[in-house]
């Protein structure tokens, strides 16, 4: 059963990967080539997982599979959200997410004391707070660079991580599991390289999840039951003001207009971004889940929620009209269906909300 699990799940986000990838050739549109990075690296952690649960563990697959899957997925994921969103105000709620994870990454090592982190834990969380500053100034400015700022923490750890693990010797047998479930555990890891987990992981995976409930509630006919701005152009109390009381008003105003959504989702006039970024964020916080399950030492869900986690952010991408207005072979001009437009009164995202 794992064999096959972890299999369909390496095929759906390979597929996924090559889906995005031909996307990215016709609009050149970087969101597009960054989620479609971020899917490849979440079919071949997954494949590793195949091969693994067929035929056993090896140092190369073990190696391969920490890379791709528990360090660089969710990150590029993230940052192809970033992308997506960069002419919106959404840079604040990115320079939070690194923030946090910057904070939580110092917190992991205080808690679980991993051997060989030196420094890495206070360097991880300056960075982390440099980075958070400068995009949440280069979204104040109403600049769309921000995203820009996400790449160079994304690659730059990225590379660091490629680095950590080619100069890392690893105790025979160059690989550990869960004994009780079989899936891999980050034990034999130095903590500069464990650290880099949570770092990129929350960073990622809160942007993904934030930015397609983000997403759905820029697109959803909204009702505003708490007032908020984002306008630079106020006094720096009232902007200081706002912005500390936005994460509750979007959240009231989000499920205040959820019954708006659903009847214009009846009436066939909602945007298709509204329910395809609820099926992205449903698939994100999946795969956040079984990752932090897995780093507190419960791999149950692992294998499945990684299966049901690509699952829901591929219906969510094949439901976006947006995203996919036609449906065709990869790398070609045979086209299998055509989607209908977009409602006319579909909104558009703001730049200052």
């Amino acid at each position: 059963m794992s064999v096959f699990i972890t299999g369909v799940t390496a095929l759906i986000a390979l597929a996924f990967a090559v889906a995005l990838l031909d996307q990215w050739r016709v609009r050149r549109q970087s969101f597009q080539l960054a989620w479609a990075i971020g899917m490849l690296f979440f079919g071949i952690a997954s494949a590793c997982e195949a091969i693994a649960a067929a035929s056993g563990w090896n140092e190369t697959l073990y190696r391969t599979w920490y890379l791709t899957g528990a360090v660089w997925t969710a990150s590029w994921l993230g940052l192809g959200t970033a992308f997506l969103l960069g002419r919106t105000r959404f840079g604040y709620a990115f320079a939070f997410c690194l923030f946090l994870a910057g904070l939580f990454t110092f917190l992991t090592q205080r808690r679980y004391n991993y051997e060989g982190a030196g420094s890495a834990p206070i360097l991880y969380f300056l960075a982390a707070g440099i980075l958070a500053l400068s995009v949440a100034v280069e979204t104040y400015f109403g600049g769309n660079r921000w995203p820009r700022i996400a790449a160079v923490a994304v690659v730059g750890a990225s590379l660091l991580s490629v680095g950590l693990m080619l100069t890392t010797t690893l105790a025979a047998p160059g690989w550990k599991v869960d004994p009780a479930t079989n899936a891999p555990v980050a034990d034999l890891l130095p903590g500069t390289l464990r650290l880099l987990t949570p770092f990129l992981n929350i960073t990622g995976g809160l942007a993904l999840a934030f930015g397609a409930l983000f997403s759905a509630y820029e697109f959803m006919p909204k009702r505003r039951l708490l007032d908020y701005s984002l306008d630079p152009s106020q006094t720096g109390d009232q902007f200081l003001f706002n912005l500390a009381i936005s994460p509750v008003a979007i959240t009231v105003n989000f499920v205040a207009s959820l019954p708006g959504a659903l009847r214009a989702l009846f009436g066939g006039r909602l945007h298709s971004r509204v329910p395809a970024t609820i099926l992205i964020a449903i698939g994100a916080f999946l795969a956040s889940s079984g990752d932090i399950l897995a780093r507190f030492g419960s791999t149950d869900f692992f294998v499945l929620g990684k299966l049901l986690s690509v699952i829901f952010l591929f219906l969510g991408f094949l439901v976006s009209i947006e995203a996919f207005s036609e449906w065709r072979v990869p790398f070609t001009r045979i086209v299998l269906l055509r989607r209908r437009a977009e409602p006319a009164q579909a909104g558009e995202s703001q730049p200052g909300t």
